[in-house]
């Protein structure tokens, strides 16, 4: 239960054992990329603009700690006894974008609460869940422009910030095409909003080294790392520079997986939230499929992507998996399908389990789906889209190979 979670390690600019590589963004394939998500998605954006150069090398280790075991719980504190019980599995949930439209507003406004938002399926999933991610795709802020050439820019005041922590959020990505919608005011007032509430936050920050710091929380005894990066930005000027706040992007992947391998040994379970794909559309397209093996290949332990607003397929490589998007969850009107992640993990190094909660939404009222051929459909849907893997019937997810 959530009561017994414990954040152990913010992984500040020193934690990292080994400097940022020199390597620059390619202008040509950075700026053809750019142009090619603009053709195909709904969102315009500033065409022929160069890209930013990736962040500056982090500081030098020895300015700060580098130690990662030093912010770990004392022992003295956690007993070790192996004549003891097993400790009980840990439950990591994850949704998609989450974004408190007018819908999501009025539903919360006219109820009274949170209980016109999620149905008490979801809320008491969420309760019981150890520690809950997501994607938040907007900013927290009343300053700032909107961006030009959008034809969606989002923000909401940060008095609606509650509201977060009432669908019980712990960590959310910043990393996405939402979060500099009014510009870096707007963004640092969201960092700032975040740390105040008590939620972690992801893929941005106040320059390079602070977008692609990974939060590493202890979440019943197993460290479990997160790190966020967008590969949609909607001009280049988003990425976060040495000494200009941004995201983490993924054009060039060399600074995402340079991250991931950093991040590596300092925790147990790895995940990297990344935003990427093509909206509405169900199956992943080639740089998802390369990036999110990469990022496998790098030390990630899972992927779970965002953007497309609908659910795309599920595959494992190499034994772990790739979530290409879990759409959206608290979003706008009408949502078909949607779906929380549960991933279910024990220190005895056994395979975390996977496993499908799946939902539908309309109206700003997220509810889960109960009846059993709604979700036998809901799975046999998944299974079609996906990468050879199998859906029980109580949502549990495995390689066909492993059937």
């Amino acid at each position: 239960m959530k009561s017994h979670r414990y954040i152990v390690l913010l992984a500040a600019a020193g934690v990292f054992l080994s400097a940022c590589g020199s390597s620059r963004y390619h202008d040509p394939e950075l700026t053809a990329a750019f142009a090619m998500e603009n053709t195909r998605e709904e969102e315009t954006s500033g065409q022929g603009e160069s890209p930013s150069a990736p962040a500056e090398p982090l500081a030098d280790p020895a300015e700060s700690p580098t130690d990662p075991a030093e912010p770990l719980a004392d022992p003295a504190e956690s007993p070790s006894d192996p004549a003891e019980s097993p400790a009980d599995p840990v439950t990591l949930l994850f949704s998609g974008d989450i974004y408190l439209s007018d819908h999501v507003l009025n539903a919360y406004d006219k109820a009274g609460g949170i209980t016109g938002v999620l149905d008490d399926g979801f809320r008491s999933v969420i309760a019981q869940a150890d520690y809950f991610a997501a994607n938040e795709e907007f900013p927290f802020s009343s300053r700032g422009t909107a961006a030009p050439d959008k034809q969606y820019t989002f923000r909401l005041p940060e008095s609606r910030l509650p509201i977060m922590n009432e669908i019980g959020v712990d960590l959310v990505t910043l990393a996405n095409n939402h979060s500099l919608d009014f510009g870096t005011d707007a963004l640092l007032d969201t960092c700032s909003a975040l740390d105040g509430a008590g939620i972690l936050h992801v893929g941005a920050g106040s320059n390079s080294e602070e977008a692609r710091k990974p939060a590493i929380v202890d979440v019943g005894g197993i460290r479990v790392g997160f790190i966020g990066a967008s590969r949609v930005i909607p001009v280049a000027s988003w990425t976060a520079g040495a000494s200009s706040p941004g995201l983490l992007t993924a054009y060039d992947p060399t600074l995402l997986l340079q991250t991931i391998e950093e991040t590596r040994p300092l925790c147990d379970y790895l995940v990297v939230l990344i935003h990427w794909g093509v909206e509405r559309e169900e199956m992943p397209v080639d740089h998802q499929t390369s990036l999110g093996r990469q990022c496998i290949d790098a030390g990630a332990d899972l992927v779970v992507g965002s953007h497309p607003h609908v659910l795309q397929g599920i595959e494992y490589y190499n034994g772990k998996p790739i979530v290409y998007s879990l759409g959206n969850f608290i979003f706008g009107s009408s949502i078909p399908r949607t779906a929380l992640l549960d991933v279910s993990l024990d220190q005895n190094g056994s395979d975390p389990e996977l496993s499908l909660i799946p939902g539908t939404s309309s109206a700003g009222y997220t509810r889960m789906l109960t009846d059993s051929g709604d979700r036998e459909e809901f799975y046999q849907y998944i299974e079609s889209i996906s990468f050879d893997i199998s859906i029980g019937d109580d949502g549990v997810l495995s390689p066909s190979d492993q059937q």
